[in-house]
């Protein structure tokens, strides 16, 4: 009965690991003209959240201003990540 549990137990902590996020994985995030944000990862690849808080997609390439007058190019289409990471920050989390 015990060897059961302690089963079950290690199981539910793997399978709650495996959809842990880390929000420490976004290097900086960048303020654009038209009011949507992109955040960049720590590996490079990027995601984009538009005005209303909603990850979106962008195509890879597609070049972005920011507030600032710069120049972006668009690495990569992280929705699920930034989408994980935005329903987090949501919850309080």
């Amino acid at each position: 009965m015990f060897k059961k549990a302690l089963l079950t137990l290690l199981g539910s902590c793997a399978a709650l690991s495996a959809f842990a996020v880390d929000t420490a994985n976004v290097q900086k995030s960048i303020e654009l003209k038209d009011g949507s944000t992109v955040y960049i990862f720590k590996d490079g690849k990027m995601g984009m959240e538009d005005k209303l808080g909603r990850a979106v997609r962008m195509k890879e390439g597609h070049a972005m201003e920011t507030k600032d007058g710069q120049r972006i190019i668009m690495i990569g289409d992280e929705v699920a990540r930034l989408d994980t990471i935005l329903h987090l920050q949501h919850r309080g989390r």
